[in-house]
């Protein structure tokens, strides 16, 4: 069985900057990429909210810089995708798909979360030509065009009211008849003069026009009639799914969503550390995980000094 010092669950901006601190400290990571190298951010067009980059920067070409940047220093990057993460032995025994099983002194799991989807067909195609999980991100291409938002939680009422600041009007599809978001909110989004709520309504179909979202069939939840709603932008907030399947029971405390509990990036075991997305529900920005791969890095590196074998 390899033996390693830091092994690295996910490649994304939390894991690529925990490659680069711990490969700088010399301590030689393996970084296991996951089913989707680079992260969610490798599927957008163009980011302008990340620091440096005044013009913006193409999703795709961030992460490809940050992982050179990684292997400059000696980080390893392996396509594979972790079924399971156990102790073993006074630290970990990773097992992934395909190869053999690897121990590692410490681990940092940065494996994101994916965003729910409604199931509909060419969501996939669509991600990033007017079909959106983060208004934060993109919401600045939507400029004096109408949008719609499907959700009815405090995340569907902060992305349209978020959403109001460029959008021409902002509509809110919700399948009930009332929000589960807070009072507060609820109200800020229904007192606001560019939103539209559309009440017992199901977003059903997608349409588009030269592969950019052109409509959606919305259903009507209580008589069950279709119709169709044009809109330039559709921006779903109806969650994410931490991916932590693969951690073994008593590991880490989640919470009631799924997510990692934790204290800063420290978890409840002892060299297992986490960034990014699989914990932070609140923020879920590229640079608030690079900043947590920063300090999950430190804190594995400080580990590893203070436990030499």
């Amino acid at each position: 069985m390899d033996k390693e010092q830091v092994v690295i669950i996910g490649s994304g901006c939390a894991g690529a900057t925990a490659a680069v601190y711990t490969a700088r400290a010399d301590l030689k990571p393996v970084v296991f990429e996951g089913m989707e190298p680079g992260g969610q951010l490798t599927t957008t067009s163009v980011i302008e909210n990340y620091p440096g980059f005044v013009d913006g920067i193409d999703g795709f070409e961030l992460m490809s810089r940050m992982k050179s940047q990684a292997e400059r220093f000696g980080a390893r990057f392996e396509y594979g995708e972790v079924a399971s993460l156990t102790k073993a032995d006074g630290g970990f025994e990773v097992d992934v798909k395909g190869r053999n099983k690897i121990w590692a002194k410490t681990v940092i799991v940065a494996s994101g979360a994916r965003a729910r989807m409604l199931g509909l067909p060419r969501e996939r195609e669509l991600t990033g030509h007017g079909l959106s999980t983060c208004a934060t991100c993109d919401g600045a291409f939507f400029r004096n065009v109408p949008v719609t938002v499907v959700g009815g939680g405090d995340s569907a009422m902060e992305e349209a009211l978020f959403l109001t600041r460029f959008a021409s009007e902002v509509h809110v599809m919700h399948r009930r008849e009332s929000f589960r978001a807070s009072k507060i909110m609820a109200d800020r989004l229904l007192a606001h003069d560019k939103v539209t709520v559309h009440w017992n309504s199901e977003v059903v179909g997608i349409e588009d026009k030269d592969g950019s979202v052109q409509a959606v069939s919305v259903k009507d939840t209580k008589s069950g009639k279709t119709r169709r709603h044009e809109t330039n932008g559709l921006f779903y907030a109806i969650g994410h799914i931490p991916n932590t399947g693969f951690l073994a029971k008593g590991l880490v405390k989640l919470d009631a969503d799924g997510y990692v509990d934790t204290v800063g990036v420290t978890t409840q075991t002892a060299g297992l550390f986490v960034a990014g997305d699989v914990h932070d529900r609140e923020y879920q920005q590229a640079v608030t995980a690079a900043g947590e791969g920063c300090r999950a890095a430190l804190e594995a590196e400080a580990y590893l000094a203070a436990n030499l074998d």
